[in-house]
């Protein structure tokens, strides 16, 4: 006589068999796994190619019959269990039963989701590397709220979305699993069966890692666990950001600044860029890198500005720990490290964030209001809750999880402006008739108010091209409450002056003059960023006018001007040695010109302007405070310049003097401060940076002859296409 097969559950009837054969059931954690029924407990298992799955209690295995289609089930004696799955080709596969398992997410992450108020919200969301109840595996969790299923698929299911359907966590539209044994390493992507039907695979929007590109899965990355060495810095860290400190950025893109091509002209790791860029900015003097994005990103030519990986260390270079010792190494030479951050667009890619749940979830579904036309990308939503909390627990994540110190936030301008780079009619007003994107403003207000918060001896800058007020206001004072702002207004007038042929700057000093009048209205960065050597644009040689002579001459006083100009100094690579060619992200720098004469000479001024720079108070205790600048001469006829920079009391003042004309004055009067003997500290025309050698050697000694508004002056010698610097010496 046969043994009689048991009677199915009532919950395993036709229609819930064919749902997840078929990986349409919207719930299946309340049909797979262990089940009460009858006072027995039944095991349900959806496994695709498998002849034969068991349950294994102890040494004790119980077979599960086969129901219909792929799915297997059957009462199991005894407690906990694991699986048995044979294949045709007689292989065996012993797992835990991802069904088995309770919820990872807290009641209160899903409170603090649900409020858009989950500062930490990488911690929640994502693949994390974990022991849930006793197993090693790795949870797995999204938000993706219209979405009619949800599934986590990958090498260890064959991409196979029927397979691990995930579980709807209350009533935040987020989805979570626990998938054991999957580690460090896996691949994965969500398989999103969407509202009206769409289907669709998404790299995973808080994944750690990714494949390098052109490959678009995610990576499961353990970044718990790293072991920092750079306290000392962080310790100090405060004073280093402070607007009173010496600021001075070198902005790089990792991916171009040295090329390795004796291994087919790849790009350095974040291994190599610790040994050979942070020695190189450290022995420039500058202060801080800045790294053009390195979230990931699928598009070299976006140079990082289109991202899809936000909380993804970009694999081009290395993995998050790697990322991590290029910080760590960097802190601990005294440098800080800065990120470009994009909140203000994202690709639309099919694997991003685009429609991700079938429905513009992360965007706004108007292209009048979601869609940059400039750039062939999309808008976040700033008004939806998760979506904001998305971004500010993002900027968040780099402070805490990476030590960065900072953030640069891309684009702000567009933010804020609803009308931004569109004509009538191309828009949405705001509900008061206006073109103020009030949702960004408070996002971004949000953002650096937490930043703030949580990391206060941190720095927020914006790039903002417009007059917004208060962009570096603090956020209680009406402001927008970044730490500094770019002044992109300084850099496009000075250029525009520079650019001139000598003979007629005369009739446009106002371009080197008009950024004092607002120079103090917000904390400024003086940029020459990757922006202005691009796109026909030129490099920072190919601007100035003139013979090459003097072509390097103008730059080198350019230079002068900007590190003795009110505001923090950001300069790109190349710049620092005057690279003759425009940037190009897919080769190097010219490293072969920068061993040129003149070339290096730029280099060596670039160094010693940073010197001054750290080592004179005057030059930048206040950057962002009136009283610490005066105009002393300015003769729009001659294209003269002079100022004062003052520290605080008790610091030696300085005097600085520009020549923009190809003509040599002797016997130049300008007003001094202070009576007494003068060092010329730096001449943009001294032999070591590449000039004629013309200058005051021994420096000066004032006379009480008054001039420019002072009691006192000196007469000097003003080198040809030059900067002066003079600095009161000090008695010992």
């Amino acid at each position: 006589m046969s043994k009689k097969e048991p009677v199915l559950p009532d919950f395993l009837d036709f229609g819930c068999l064919s749902e997840l054969n078929a990986g349409r059931h919207p719930s299946p954690f309340d049909v797979l796994g262990p089940h009460k029924h009858k006072n027995r407990r039944w095991v349900v298992n959806f496994q695709p190619s498998a002849v034969e799955v068991l349950a294994r209690v102890g040494a004790r295995d119980t077979p599960l019959p086969r129901t219909e289609g792929d799915v297997f089930a059957g009462p199991v004696p005894g407690k906990g269990y694991q699986l048995v799955v044979r294949f045709a080709d007689g292989t065996e596969v012993v797992t835990h039963d991802p069904y088995a398992f309770g919820p990872v997410l807290t009641d209160f992450d899903q409170y603090l989701m649900g409020e858009g108020s989950h500062k930490e919200l990488w911690r929640a969301l994502g693949a994390h590397v974990m022991t849930h109840e006793d197993v090693d595996g790795t949870h797995f969790a999204v938000w993706a709220p219209n979405a009619e299923r949800v599934s986590v698929v990958g090498d260890f299911n064959m991409w196979d979305g029927r397979r691990h359907v995930m579980r709807r966590v209350g009533v935040t539209g987020v989805w979570e699993i626990f998938l054991p044994g999957i580690g460090e390493g896996a691949l994965y992507k969500y398989e999103v069966a969407g509202a009206g039907g769409s289907l669709a695979l998404k790299a995973d929007p808080v994944g750690f890692g990714s494949q390098h590109p052109p490959e678009k899965a995610s990576v499961v990355r353990d970044i718990s666990g790293y072991g920092w060495d750079d306290g000392a810095w962080m310790a100090d860290r405060k004073v280093r950001n402070s607007r009173t400190a010496p600021i001075s950025i070198y902005e790089v893109h990792l991916g171009s600044w040295r090329r390795r091509y004796d291994d087919g002209g790849r790009p350095l790791s974040y291994e190599e860029l610790a040994r050979d860029l942070i020695p190189y900015v450290r022995d420039m003097g500058f202060t801080h890198i800045e790294l053009l994005p390195i979230s990931e990103f699928p598009f070299d030519g976006s140079w990082g500005y289109q991202p899809v990986g936000l909380f993804a260390p970009t694999i081009r270079f290395g993995t998050p720990h790697e990322f991590r010792d290029f910080v760590d190494a960097a802190h601990q030479a005294g440098l800080g490290v800065l990120l470009d951050w994009v909140p203000g667009h994202f690709p639309t890619d099919a694997h991003g964030l685009a429609r991700f749940d079938g429905t513009a979830l992360y965007e706004h579904d108007d292209p009048r209001e979601g869609f940059h036309q400039d750039w062939n990308t999309l808008i976040y939503n700033y008004g939806r809750t998760e979506v904001k909390n998305y971004l500010v627990a993002n900027a968040l994540y780099w402070m805490e999880e990476y030590h960065v110190d900072g953030l640069r936030v891309d684009a702000v301008a567009s933010m804020l402006y609803r009308d931004y780079s569109r004509a009538e009619g191309e828009w949405v007003p705001n509900k008061d008739g206006g073109r103020e994107n009030y949702e960004a403003i408070d996002f971004l207000k949000e953002m650096n108010t937490a930043v703030y918060a949580a990391h206060p001896d941190g720095m927020t800058v914006a790039e903002e091209s417009t007059s917004f007020p208060g962009v570096s206001q603090p956020v209680h004072s009406g402001g927008l409450g970044f730490g500094y702002k770019w002044n992109m207004g300084w850099m496009n007038d000075t250029l525009h002056y520079m650019q001139r042929d000598p003979v007629h700057r005369s009739y446009h000093q106002g371009n080197m003059t008009f950024g004092i009048q607002y120079a103090f209205s917000e904390n400024f960065v003086l940029p020459i960023s990757h922006d202005e050597v691009v796109h026909g644009k030129g490099s920072m040689l190919d601007k100035m006018p003139g013979p090459e002579e003097q072509k390097f001459a103008n730059l080198r006083a350019y230079y002068g001007f900007m590190w003795t100009h009110p505001g923090k100094k950001l300069l790109f690579m190349g710049c620092e040695f005057a690279q003759p060619e425009e940037w190009a992200h897919g080769g190097e720098l010219n490293w072969r010109a920068a061993e040129q004469p003149r070339h290096a000479g730029v280099r060596e001024l670039v160094r010693d302007l940073n010197r001054l720079y750290r080592e004179t108070p005057a030059l930048h205790v206040k950057d962002c405070d009136p009283s610490g600048f005066k105009w002393l001469n300015g003769d729009p006829l001659q294209s003269t310049l002079g100022y004062a920079r003052y520290g605080d009391d008790g610091d030696a003042p300085v005097v600085v003097m520009c020549n923009f004309t190809p003509v040599l004055r002797e016997g130049f009067r300008v007003g001094v401060p202070r009576s007494g003997h003068w060092e010329e500290v730096l001449n943009t025309d001294s032999e070591l940076y590449g000039g004629g050698n013309c200058g005051n050697l021994g420096g000066l000694d004032s006379q009480p002859v008054p001039c420019d508004g002072e009691d006192n002056s000196v007469e000097l010698t003003l080198p040809p296409l030059s900067v002066v610097i003079l600095r009161m010496a000090v008695k010992n």
